[in-house]
């Protein structure tokens, strides 16, 4: 299946974020002896991640050097996206994912919120075994991204974005793409459920964030 991610340095940056959170869950679960389904769930879930990583534009772009804003995108590495009145807009990539990776990756996220429900629940009853349910990077920020990062990979992408934004058949070169009125509004409604969803709660980073779709 597709989604469409944003050429957008915030996603990236969330998205890139959660590999500390994991490796160290992953290297935590490793030393506590035999192997158990919360370390598989873990380790699978960190394969997808890096999967994921690997088709993202920016680190396209980043394993090639070519990360200046607006610099037209080198050979099969997309495309520049404008609007019908010629504005350059911050382009959506179409990325294939597929079922297996989401499940595993929605898998370690219910696991990080139910290692935070623990912690909440021992701190509040007046103990320590919070300090022993979660590890000390695992916190309610983490998941607060990682239930982030899902929900935009899980936005439906719109038919009349979709079509015109895959790569075409033959040919790697860059190349331009205009988008018609109709296409260009359901572009803004959906960069703006993106901006909500991941900078919703801070109105400044919301404002920033928004800037760059407008």
């Amino acid at each position: 299946m597709y989604v469409l991610v944003p050429d957008d340095p915030v996603f990236f940056a969330k998205f890139q974020s959660l590999e500390e959170p994991i490796l160290r869950r992953l290297y935590l679960l490793q030393c506590t002896g035999p192997e158990t389904d919360d370390e598989r769930t873990v380790a699978a879930a960190y394969d997808s991640w890096v999967q994921i990583l690997l088709r993202l534009p920016l680190w396209s772009r980043w394993q090639t050097g070519d990360t200046a804003t607006g610099a037209a995108p080198g050979p099969g590495t997309g495309h520049l996206l404008h609007g019908p009145r010629g504005d350059l807009l911050t382009s959506l990539y179409p990325i294939e994912v597929t079922a297996a990776e989401l499940a595993q990756l929605n898998a370690c996220l219910g696991l990080f919120g139910r290692r935070d429900g623990t912690a909440r629940d021992a701190a509040a009853g007046g103990t320590d075994a919070g300090a022993a349910a979660a590890p000390p990077d695992h916190d309610e920020e983490v998941t607060d991204s990682f239930r982030r990062i899902m929900a935009v990979l899980s936005l439906s992408p719109p038919p009349l974005l979709l079509g015109p934004l895959l790569p075409p058949r033959s040919g790697t070169g860059a190349r331009t793409v205009t988008l018609r009125a109709e296409q260009e509004t359901a572009y803004r409604a959906y960069c703006e459920a993106i901006v909500t969803i991941l900078s919703a709660g801070d109105t400044f980073a919301y404002r920033s964030h928004r800037a760059m779709y407008l």
